[in-house]
């Protein structure tokens, strides 16, 4: 994986940790659901990450 990508789940991982500990719902789906549209795109193919293992 690109360290891009690599960032970016370390930077989600952040974010989810804290939305559980403050009890914040909307932003805990929110999070979850821009997770899940990222790795779609890469599945689909419409993100070019520099590397894919």
């Amino acid at each position: 994986m690109s360290t891009d990508i690599e960032r970016f789940f370390e930077l989600l991982d952040e974010a989810t940790k804290v939305a559980f500990i403050e009890n914040r719902g909307d932003e805990l789906t929110d999070i979850l659901v821009a997770s899940l549209e990222e790795t779609f795109s890469i599945l689909t193919g419409e993100a070019h990450p520099e590397t894919v293992h």
